[in-house]
């Protein structure tokens, strides 16, 4: 939790600077080019058969860009790069996510956009670890996310984001939630999927 309260500080700091040189973020009245930055937590989980495990909260950090698509509606397409922590507690591994999220844009006030979006994203679990309590109740970690280590869960992953966005004076605040789409598990007999709350602060330039 120190590293993550740590990096939420750090990018608070910065925010003044990516405002005083930005180039403008969400314009609802032209077409427009824009790009981010984000960090953030997750509060992820696993569901599916015999899952208990209780949700694990992790850190995300994502660089995106968006483009308007219609020169009369504000609709806008978002993609990027994701660094997600996932999983649930005791079974941490981390995503590398891309999305692909139509956004659509509502002038709240003469500095207020609000932007539900939804869309699938594709993930890479990438590195992780596994706590195992053994028969003397004392964890212990096993594997780096390898093949012959591993709990038997699928790298491959993909699913539904939808949340709402709100934009002022081009900084940038999210919320919503992953819905694992794609079965994670390797046994054809047993289902999983990774599930998880989000919420985003950044700035648009």
């Amino acid at each position: 939790m120190k590293k993550i309260f740590t990096a939420i500080v750090a990018m608070m700091l910065a925010v003044p600077s990516f405002a005083q040189y930005s180039s403008g973020g969400f314009e609802l009245d032209k077409e427009n080019l824009y790009y981010g930055v984000r960090i953030g937590l997750t509060a992820a989980n696993l569901s599916g058969d015999d899952i208990d495990a209780d949700t694990k909260v992790g850190m995300a950090m994502a660089g995106v860009v968006g483009l308007r698509l219609s020169s009369t509606t504000p609709v806008f397409l978002e993609s990027g790069l994701y660094y997600s922590e996932r999983g649930a507690k005791d079974i941490g591994y981390t995503n590398l996510e891309v999305p692909v999220l139509i956004k659509y844009g509502i002038k709240a006030t003469d500095e207020i956009a609000i932007l539900p979006f939804v869309g699938p994203y594709f993930a890479r679990a990438c590195w992780g670890k596994t706590k195992l309590a053994d028969v003397g109740g004392t964890s212990v970690k096993v594997g780096t996310f390898d093949e012959k280590k591993w709990i038997g869960l699928n790298r491959m992953n993909m699913g539904f984001k939808l949340g709402c966005g709100a934009e002022y004076n081009k900084l940038y605040l999210e919320v919503g939630y992953q819905i694992g789409v794609t079965n994670i598990s390797k046994k054809d007999d047993l289902s999983i999927h990774s599930n998880a709350f989000f919420a985003n602060f950044g700035v648009n330039f």
